[in-house]
């Protein structure tokens, strides 16, 4: 089955007891037993709903893995992940994260014994020294967040085999539509649903998918015993995203394509942060790798100077300054204030996320306006 067939019916089915195409809204906390411990295969809706399984059988159909979980938010289904380890445990991740993945792996996670190693590098020789008996998890985001690295899912992935070391990919910059991570090697793929599964910003969810039924049951637990599981109704929302999922995320990146290479030609420009340029150190990785360069990117200015990010930002009429990405509306970001302040400004600098940089989420809008945006406010520097 095609990928936009897929997003429509795999794992998909009419609800059986009305037919209803899509299916419905399970707003119930519990249902009805005939008898102690019988029931109609739901008891209590922390452990299971009839909507959110639906999505987690349309995700794990995507990701072509074996099961597929919902949790309330990104960040949840991370904490899920990391509930897998145990104190002592060594976990390596790539240096250019999220900044609320870094908060929790340095904040919460830290003080609970678990060692954290970040690594510069996208190759897989950049992560094999680091690799110790101790090791259980390698983290893994690509393209990163916000400086657009592309790590080599299956090269690194290799580094794990024959061993005790799970592999954990976050694909939310790409989203399935680009790759699929399981099938590049990772045991685990996550994804903040908020931003392109759900694509609207209209929801906040998270989700896991994993390649294996014993992987899937030690995931089942955490959710289950954790209890960070994503309602009904965000459920269907995310659900109703996914179907359009391969029509948004090609229009997505052939906007920004076209906004990163009137970027990277503008004199006011300094650097551009975008696999789909062959100035990109990754380009022919991501080439390999993804099916097209996705919609986002981030870039610099030849002044340098952080009030100057900040008149652009503030000036934009058709992107809207905000947090989050993936929407079908274009969105304007500047991460040393914004998703990355939890990251301390002497790690910024050392990984390059500067004062200047400002980071796109590029929608679906028409072309020519976006164009005409960012070229206005360029003018204004």
């Amino acid at each position: 089955m095609k990928f936009n067939t897929k997003t429509i019916h795999g794992n998909q089915h009419p609800e059986p007891s009305t037919g209803a195409v899509m299916p419905p809204i399970f707003q119930t906390s519990t249902y009805a037993q005939s008898s102690p411990g019988q029931f109609k295969g739901y008891e209590y809706s922390r452990g299971a709903n009839p909507t959110r399984t639906a999505l987690e059988n349309a995700l794990a159909s995507i990701e072509n893995g074996v099961a597929g979980f919902a949790f309330g938010s990104g960040l949840a289904a991370i904490d899920a992940v990391l509930k897998l380890l145990n104190p002592g445990d060594e976990v390596i991740a790539g240096d250019d994260l999220y900044g609320g993945t870094y908060r929790m792996f340095t904040k919460i996670y830290e003080k609970y014994g678990i060692k954290f190693k970040f690594v510069a590098g996208s190759h897989k020789e950049d992560f094999a020294a680091h690799i110790t008996d101790k090791t259980k998890l390698i983290w893994l985001e690509t393209p990163t967040n916000p400086l657009l690295k592309v790590i080599d899912i299956e090269g690194v992935a290799s580094l794990a085999k024959g061993k005790d070391i799970l592999v954990a990919v976050d694909n939310t910059f790409a989203s399935p539509y680009n790759q699929t991570p399981l099938d590049m090697g990772a045991d685990i793929v996550m994804h903040s649903a908020t931003k392109y599964l759900g694509g609207h910003s209209d929801l906040v969810a998270g989700a896991l998918i994993v390649k294996d039924e014993e992987l899937a049951e030690k995931v089942h637990f955490q959710i289950f015993a954790g209890g960070g599981i994503l309602g009904p109704q965000d459920s269907f929302l995310v659900l109703r995203g996914i179907k359009t999922l391969g029509l948004r995320m090609q229009r997505h990146a052939e906007n920004a394509m076209q906004v990163a290479q009137f970027l990277a030609s503008h004199p006011k420009v300094d650097k551009v942060y975008y696999p789909g340029l062959e100035s990109h150190p990754n380009h022919e990785l991501a080439k390999k790798q993804m099916k097209t360069f996705g919609g986002m990117l981030s870039f610099t200015l030849k002044s340098g100077k952080k009030e100057d990010s900040f008149k652009l930002l503030e000036n934009l009429k058709v992107i809207t300054l905000a947090e989050s990405l993936g929407g079908v509306e274009s969105l304007a970001n500047h991460p040393a204030t914004m998703t990355h302040a939890s990251i301390p400004a002497e790690i910024r600098a050392q990984i390059g996320i500067t004062d200047d940089l400002v980071r796109l989420s590029i929608g679906i809008e028409d072309i020519e306006d976006l164009l005409k945006d960012v070229e206005n406010v360029l003018d204004l520097i």
